[in-house]
């Protein structure tokens, strides 16, 4: 049986849609057969395994697959005391919420030394512990696996530990956020050992793909004409940009054409200073791949 590079993505939830939307990206034909757990791509010898985000940190570890696309909460929660870099390939730029510490709207919050001697509630025990003990703080922490925002409403708790993404559902539950625990994204993890010699061509391809959408995420692909007298001023306005290519202008000595790509966003404003800067013929692209 011939070999395949292995991933472990999430089969359902927050990160599900965006981690195959990152795969198709890279150019990968993925194969959605009646397997449900695990689908083949059909242009490269790599399969994915699709399992619970809370199962991708230990088959990535043990070795099951080779890679794995997974919240850094998820990672954290699971190896609170590792180095945790040492486990991560990439921030993949997706997924993005935070872990923090929420109470009812009556609670006089003045900081984590406001929890001592509390019950807290929260799906992440690890981190929040961790969290607690480097400030040397105290409490009893009741551990949920879902609907954490109603355990004060239901005397189970005292405040919470939970993810935010809006705060919509806090708000819904007479709840505040009042202090950050953890920043979270999806991120790709790797397994300790090397990949199968034969399909070392296709994890380094792989990572190069993988690196080159994410760095495509929000960039803009910015040309302009601008006056030679005006050159650093217009250069200074295009956000973001690196080394941007100069190139004349046919029949024309007095202005040059602007090529940059920007990591920032672009914004109505940048593009009304560029104008009264004397820059013209500003076009702003979408970039769909790029590769360092």
């Amino acid at each position: 049986m011939s070999t395949r590079l292995r991933i472990a993505v999430q089969k359902s939830g927050r990160l599900a849609d965006r981690s195959l939307e990152l795969i198709s990206g890279a150019g990968l034909r993925v194969m959605k057969g009646a397997n449900e757990l695990l689908y083949r791509v059909e242009n490269q010898p790599i399969d994915l395994l699709r399992v619970r985000d809370d199962d991708i940190p230990t088959f990535v570890a043990d070795g099951v697959a080779e890679l794995g696309i997974v919240g850094y909460n998820v990672l954290a929660e699971h190896f609170p005391d590792d180095d945790l870099e040492e486990r991560i390939v990439m921030r993949l730029g997706f997924g993005k919420c935070t872990l923090k510490i929420a109470v009812p709207e009556a609670f006089d919050y003045q900081g984590p030394q406001s929890l001592e001697g509390k019950r807290l509630a929260t799906s992440y025990p690890n981190i929040l512990g961790k969290w607690l003990a480097d400030k040397g703080i105290t409490v009893t922490i009741v551990e949920m696996r879902g609907a954490v925002e109603v355990a004060p409403r239901m005397k189970i708790a005292h405040a919470i530990c939970d993810l935010v993404s809006t705060g919509a559902t806090l708000e819904a539950n007479g709840m505040k956020a009042v202090d950050l625990v953890l920043a979270s994204e999806a991120v790709l993890i790797k397994a300790p050992h090397a990949p199968p010699a034969d399909l070392e061509h296709v994890y380094d391809m792989l990572l190069r793909r993988f690196d080159g959408v994410t760095a495509s995420t929000g960039a803009k692909y910015v040309m302009l004409n601008a006056p030679r007298e005006h050159l650093d001023e217009i250069i200074e306005l295009i956000p973001g940009a690196d080394s941007p290519t100069i190139m004349p202008l046919a029949h024309r000595e007095d202005a040059v054409a602007v090529h940059a790509v920007c990591q920032e966003n672009v914004f109505w404003d940048t593009l009304d200073k560029l104008k009264a800067a004397g820059a013209s013929a500003i076009l702003v692209l979408p970039i769909e791949k790029m590769m360092k």
